[in-house]
């Protein structure tokens, strides 16, 4: 699949589209997402433009993706949710039910969260 640059993370970077920002540096912007599923529920993406996990495993540069764990980190310490625990959740196409084709990364926690896969 191509990157659509039209997507609505793609319009966020380029400050077309505001966001609620939590965090920003050279690699990520993060954001809280407007339908949050948990009383913490941040996004994460990445700057460059990537469709899906594969994409940006494959073709980031290793500055990107170390860049970009370590934005993911940051936020779950901003956020305050790296001592009860945090749930880190990337949808990967259609059968996960992603719904915005750049890759992203959800952070979920601040609240006992339901068991998903243990």
């Amino acid at each position: 699949m191509a990157y659509d640059s039209n997507n609505i993370f793609a319009k966020i970077l380029r400050g077309e589209i505001p966001c609620d920002k939590v965090y920003e540096d050279d690699f990520a912007l993060a954001f809280r997402d407007i339908n949050p599923q948990a009383k913490v529920h941040t996004l994460v993406i990445p700057k460059g433009a990537y469709v899906s996990f594969d994409d940006f495993a494959t073709t980031a540069s290793d500055a990107e993706i170390g860049g970009f764990a370590r934005a993911v980190q940051a936020v779950a310490a901003l956020e305050g949710v790296t001592e009860s625990g945090y749930r880190l959740l990337a949808n990967h196409g259609k059968h996960a039910h992603q719904e915005v084709p750049h890759f992203h990364i959800h952070i979920a926690g601040g609240e006992s969260l339901p068991g998903l896969i243990a």
